[in-house]
């Protein structure tokens, strides 16, 4: 118990800290150690049609994912058993909008809030929240005009955000 404290207390200062920026910045090798001290486990998951990683806590698993899913951008959805969370990640069509752009554009939409420029292992990003979905989404724009999206769900139980920065800091390429 006093080791997995340990790694909560680290994670929400390492947290803190890169929200506390201008322009947050994330590093997956700066969240490693905590996560080993602490004994969470988990693996990296590799999307090779797009040539990046994520690392996901075990017991988060892939789920098969239906034509519909496929033609609607999905690439990814992982969810515990009891589906009780999940991470979908989405490589999507944005016609070629910049970072600044599509951060421009979430503004439009209703629902969404803190929208925030950032880097996550040297990748340009932007982040924001949706409250009604209790959900978090980062976006990655890619040269080809498309967005890589990963959204994590629940945000609203304990302990969440560490995991899901976790999650999002580990986005690195494969």
């Amino acid at each position: 118990m006093k080791k997995i404290l340990a790694v909560v207390m680290a994670l929400c200062l390492m947290m803190t800290v890169a929200l506390a920026e201008e322009t947050a910045t994330l590093n997956w090798e700066d969240f490693e150690p905590a996560l080993e001290a602490g004994g969470v486990t988990g693996q990296f998951y590799t999307f090779d049609e797009i040539a990046i990683k994520i690392w996901l806590p075990d017991g988060i698993n892939a789920t098969e994912l239906t034509d519909e899913d496929k033609a609607n951008g999905y690439i990814g959805y992982f969810m515990p058993d009891d589906q009780s969370a999940a991470v979908a990640v989405m490589y999507v069509d944005v016609q070629g909008m910049t970072l600044e752009q599509y951060a421009e554009y979430l503004g439009t939409l209703d629902g969404v809030t803190e929208i925030e420029q950032g880097t996550v292992n040297g990748f340009p990003c932007v982040s924001y929240k949706m409250p009604e979905q209790d959900s978090v989404s980062i976006t990655f724009t890619t040269e080809a005009g498309y967005a890589l999206e990963v959204t994590c769900t629940p945000v609203s139980v304990e302990n969440a955000e560490l995991v899901w920065g976790a999650v999002v800091s580990s986005i690195q390429a494969a």
